[in-house]
């Protein structure tokens, strides 16, 4: 029976991260060991705390430890702006560049025919209740620049145009072909500025 069962074990698993590969994964485990009481009991504390207190928000689907997220339940973000993103990352890329001041909606994913992913399949229903029960005046989408993200943007378009809506996207500085998540905060504050009518 090997002596490193346990350290292989966690190796692995931070392998198994986006961005760590097993190389980079036994870096990390390694200086974790060396630093065991800065780093690895603190991270192990934090690991275990967030996993009991980590939920999905029920209103708009940002990540946080109450039921409705902060974003939500601020009266000064209430200023009938919502953005619309794919996924968690992108709300925190757009919250890092610090410009956007309205509320967020995360649809979860795009509209997939190949993947048979449909609106119902994504949080769209619950944009379109949000629309209405919010009084809101300007949808903002900010999907990734890919072909799946413009068909849900033009779905998504095409599903506020009679609710009387501004629908508006990012513009300069996205380009095509990218995400949210990998771009820096002066790109994606001038994209929000300089957004559009779509």
């Amino acid at each position: 029976m090997s002596s490193t069962k346990d350290i292989d074990a966690l190796i692995e698993m931070m392998a198994k991260l986006p961005g760590l590969g097993p190389r980079s994964a036994r870096r990390a485990v390694l200086h974790m060991i060396k630093k065991r009481a800065l780093l690895m009991t603190p991270l192990s504390d934090s690991l275990q705390k967030v996993a009991v207190t980590a939920r999905e928000c029920l209103n708009c689907g940002n990540i946080g430890t109450s039921d409705v997220c902060d974003i939500c339940t601020s009266h000064k973000r209430a200023n009938g702006e919502i953005c619309v993103v794919e996924d968690v990352a992108d709300l925190w890329a757009m919250e890092r560049s610090g410009v956007f001041k309205g509320r967020y909606h995360v649809l979860g994913g795009t509209l997939s025919a190949l993947d048979a992913v449909g609106p119902e399949e994504l949080r769209i229903p619950k944009l379109m209740t949000r629309v209405a029960e919010e009084q809101i005046t300007e949808v903002i989408l900010a999907l990734n620049a890919t072909i799946d993200g413009q068909t849900t943007a033009h779905y998504i378009a095409g599903e506020l145009e009679t609710r009387g809506v501004a629908v508006t996207s990012l513009a300069q500085g996205v380009p095509i072909g990218g995400e949210l998540d990998y771009l820096d905060d002066g790109t994606i504050s001038a994209a929000l500025k300089a957004r559009k009518a779509l």
